[in-house]
């Protein structure tokens, strides 16, 4: 991608995302992910209403009236953006692809963080580890995790969203809150990581889809291209068995993957690429606060 266009698609995520982080996100993102605990912060003269639990008994001997001691929350958090890089996130058929709806909800995330000034950090995979970085705060590091959003490579075309799971846990010591954003398509089971890592991490599951997902189109003969593992075959959409089947196949993988989240106490939501993200994290937003 040549430098001036990549720099404008860039700026152009940079302002979409800024601006909903900006009007809708600011308070929900603060209150759906709390701080480590709190911190004194100040004494102040006692006002009708305090909680007489919070006197501080010596203050109040010294000066012959009564104070109380103030605190604040300890807010740096470290938020993580476990992100899958594998071929079958460049599927979409209308609005965008999922490779673009991944891109903006990191965006949004990724903002919320800084403007409560949380570290961030990307792990991005495949079936391997493709890249890693480190968290950290600002406006400069988040224009450069944009920047690999939108131009990074990866060497392999598979998923495998385990590896992820299991090198967040190798890289990242303190508690951390940790986005999940994938497809979850063509992976292997990753139940038994998951349920390890959301003992030391707050793990929230985003998935995203495209329509064409969960039901096929009757257009008669397709050809259809799996984009992880290069396999290329024709199906016969006129075939309402076929059609059904497919059906049912999407609403099972759906139910297990439901259920892997529900038995690790994973908070999730699924986001398809003609739908309302914004809705999305707003309900879970909501749901966590």
């Amino acid at each position: 991608m040549e430098t001036n266009d990549l720099l404008q698609r860039v700026r152009r995520v940079e302002i979409k995302t800024r601006t909903l982080t900006n009007n809708i996100f600011a308070g929900e993102y603060h209150s759906a992910f709390k701080g480590r605990g709190m911190s004194f912060a100040e004494v102040r003269e006692y006002q009708p209403g305090d909680d007489v639990r919070d006197i501080d008994w010596n203050v109040t001997a010294r000066l012959n009236r009564p104070h109380i001691k103030v605190f604040e929350e300890e807010r740096e958090l470290t938020v993580m953006l476990m992100i899958d890089v594998s071929g079958s996130l460049d599927f979409g058929t209308r609005v965008r692809s999922q490779r673009e709806l991944v891109t903006e909800i990191a965006a949004t995330i990724a903002f919320s963080a800084i403007q409560n000034n949380d570290k961030i950090g990307v792990i991005f995979f495949s079936d391997r580890i493709e890249k890693f970085i480190p968290p950290k705060k600002g406006r400069r590091h988040i224009l450069c995790i944009i920047r690999e959003l939108l131009d990074f490579r990866p060497q392999s075309c598979r998923t495998d969203v385990g590896v992820g799971i299991e090198y967040l846990m190798r890289a990242i010591n303190k508690r951390c809150i940790s986005f999940l954003l994938s497809d979850f398509i063509n992976t292997p089971d990753f139940s038994r990581p998951l349920m390890v890592a959301t003992r030391k991490h707050d793990i929230v599951a985003v998935r995203v889809y495209d329509y064409r997902m969960e039901e096929l189109p009757n257009v008669g003969l397709m050809r259809i291209f799996d984009a992880e593992t290069g396999h290329e075959q024709y199906l016969d959409t006129s075939s309402q068995k076929l059609r059904e089947q497919h059906i049912k196949w999407w609403k099972s993988e759906t139910r297990k993957l439901d259920e892997m989240f529900k038995m690790s106490r994973v908070d999730n939501i699924s986001v398809r690429t003609d739908g309302d993200y914004v809705r999305g994290l707003m309900t879970l937003f909501a749901k966590r606060s």
